[in-house]
């Protein structure tokens, strides 16, 4: 099994447009079109990376990382989480909820696949 992410939005266009470029690059790709399916699928798949963008319906993206970090704390899944907002709150707000980056909207895909690729490499040394 490659790597697969999940990738949590209810912006279709972006899910799409991520989905192709992380494709592109090798890997499997997941979808959740809200929060409470990304929480779902987090604990079904066991991903090996997630991009959950922080405002979803039914629940938004740092309440879907502090749970998925509740659930599972002994699992070290990266979460990337996608920001309309760039205000330092909201990036305080992410890392308080577990995430372990954040990349904020519109991004360059080539940005987000190399942050990607970054945190799976980080995380296969460790493990």
């Amino acid at each position: 099994m490659g790597n697969l992410v999940l990738i949590a939005d209810d912006d279709r266009d972006i899910v799409r447009f991520v989905a192709l470029n992380l494709r592109l690059e090798g890997f499997d790709v997941v979808v959740a079109n809200d929060g409470q399916d990304a929480l779902d699928m987090a604990l079904d798949v066991g991903p090996s990376l997630i991009l959950l963008d922080t405002m979803m319906p039914r629940m938004d993206g740092y309440e879907v990382c502090s749970r998925l970090r509740d659930q599972r704390p002994d699992d070290q899944i990266p979460v990337i989480m996608l920001t309309a907002k760039s205000m330092e709150a909201d990036r305080s707000m992410a890392y308080t909820a577990g995430a372990d980056d954040w990349v904020t909207k519109p991004f360059d895909p080539a940005v987000l696949v190399s942050k990607v690729k970054g945190h799976l490499r980080d995380q296969g040394a460790a493990s």
